[in-house]
């Protein structure tokens, strides 16, 4: 049985549209040492482990899901770090429920010293960027509501990148 998808898409002239409660599950990333992934996602970012298979396999969540991100070193313990050239994951983005909760998290880093990377206010998002342990990009961000979104005046949305308001953020409680 062939399982690639070579047949063109049905000709009905309308072209098809994912539906919109479609989300992303999870993201299962390659890491080379369990322990330090998870120091990382569990014990900086405040992720809980729902699953684990030895120093092999870790199933990470928010909330109780079962899994939001999966880690593995099936095939890369102990191997190099993550290319930043090249086709591949840019990043993975979490996204926070609120200002404050970036913020919690943004201060979670600084107390652990964990490099930031960079920082923006897309108008859509204030966002954080940085590196896990194995080079994985990795953005913190949350959305403002959408009302204050900024709109280009044919009604798409016009994103930016600013200077985000650092100190403003980390005020946030």
């Amino acid at each position: 049985m062939n399982d690639t998808a070579t047949s063109a898409p049905p000709a009905t002239g309308t072209p098809y549209v994912v539906p919109a409660q479609t989300r992303i599950g999870h993201i299962h990333l390659q890491v080379t040492d369990l322990e330090k992934a998870l120091a990382f996602y569990q014990g900086i970012l405040g992720f809980q482990v729902m699953q684990r298979f030895g120093d092999q396999v870790a199933f990470i969540s928010a909330g109780g899901y079962h899994h939001h991100i999966g880690l593995n070193t099936w095939h890369s313990k102990g191997g190099p770090p993550a290319r930043k050239e090249g086709a591949g994951l840019y990043h993975t983005a979490i996204l926070y429920p609120t200002r404050a909760d970036l913020a919690e998290a943004v201060r979670r880093l600084a107390a652990a010293n964990y490099p930031i990377t960079g920082a923006a206010d897309h108008g859509v998002s204030e966002a954080v960027y940085l590196d896990d342990p194995d080079g994985n990009g990795v953005e913190l961000y949350w959305d403002r509501p959408h009302e204050q979104w900024p709109m280009a005046p044919d009604g798409g949305v016009q994103m930016y990148t600013h200077r985000l308001d650092m100190a403003g953020l980390l005020a946030e409680k």
